[in-house]
């Protein structure tokens, strides 16, 4: 199997963990392809003997890796999204982070994760993309994202109103500091956070969540992802923030945003007993209840 390893940092608390994982994948002999920068930083930890070949961009990834290991948190997994784009190649997440609720597999479970993998002993959770259409073609050839677009307040400490329409058809006015889109794997992220719901991977759903509404028997909404979502934005600013995930940019008062589902899915690498409501007891402490 060919492999493809993707990070950002590496903490020295976790420096035992990452030569362990590369030690296994050199006990399979697998072929691997590594991150330039993160190559970079493993070299000064040590030398390894089957570190392979080192991979910038998205063109140099499409057709030679069989999966990407994203090492580091949700916010590297994420990441991983720019070099896999619409290759379909799988994406495992190894957790070095905080929280991990993409990068499911956590430090001490590493070893095993390898060998279910190495014995396909995994399956493939296809996650919802939504893709954001601007006049002025806003982040370019990676305009999509797997959790949330959000538009905030950017030089000001004003309300602004957002306009939303859900398949031409008016929603609200949302007098607010921002909103949220979040896909069903973004509704465990900002939405979250922010009072939206958590829904289920494969629910086909968007929620629309807003940001401090001013309103307060406004709440957050859930709508088919076969609908198309059309926002505008007005307030005392010339410009407002749009994120895409951890891209970010700029838009005018008369720039309108339209998203929808983007034409292809996000292939994460599912552990057998890794499911998504294992994860959410795991993450959120659920089953700490003595009545359990």
């Amino acid at each position: 199997m060919k492999l493809a390893l993707f990070g950002k940092t590496i903490k020295e608390e976790n420096e035992t963990y990452l030569i362990q994982l590369i030690h296994k994948l050199e006990e399979y002999q697998c072929e691997l392809m590594v991150y330039k920068p993160f190559l970079d930083k493993i070299n000064e930890i040590g030398k390894f003997s089957r570190l392979g070949e080192a991979f910038t961009n998205h063109l140099e990834l499409k057709g030679n890796a069989d999966m990407v290991l994203s090492i580091g948190g949700d916010g590297t997994l994420l990441d991983t999204l720019s070099l896999v784009r619409d290759s379909g190649i799988p994406v495992l997440g190894i957790n070095l982070g905080r929280l991990g609720f993409l990068s499911s597999i956590s430090r001490d479970d590493i070893v095993p994760a390898i060998e279910k993998v190495m014995q396909g002993e995994y399956t493939l959770d296809q996650r919802t993309l939504l893709h954001l259409k601007t006049k002025d073609g806003l982040f370019g050839d990676i305009n999509y994202a797997l959790n949330e677009l959000t538009v905030n307040r950017k030089d000001s400490t004003s309300l602004i109103v957002i306009h939303v329409y859900v398949d031409d058809v008016f929603l609200n006015s949302y007098w607010a500091d921002g909103l949220i889109v979040a896909t069903p794997t973004g509704s465990t992220a900002y939405s979250l956070s922010s009072g939206g719901p958590i829904v289920s991977p494969g629910s086909e759903n968007f929620v629309i969540t807003p940001l401090a509404p001013h309103n307060l028997t406004i709440r957050p909404i859930i709508v088919s992802d076969k609908s198309e979502i059309k926002i505008k934005v007005q307030g005392r600013d010339e410009k407002f923030l749009v994120s895409l995930d951890s891209k970010f940019d700029t838009i005018n008062p008369d720039d309108e945003l339209i998203i929808r589902t983007a034409g292809f899915k996000f292939n994460l690498v599912k552990i057998e007993n890794k499911d998504f409501y294992t994860t959410i007891r795991d993450k959120l402490k659920w089953g700490l209840d003595d009545r359990n």
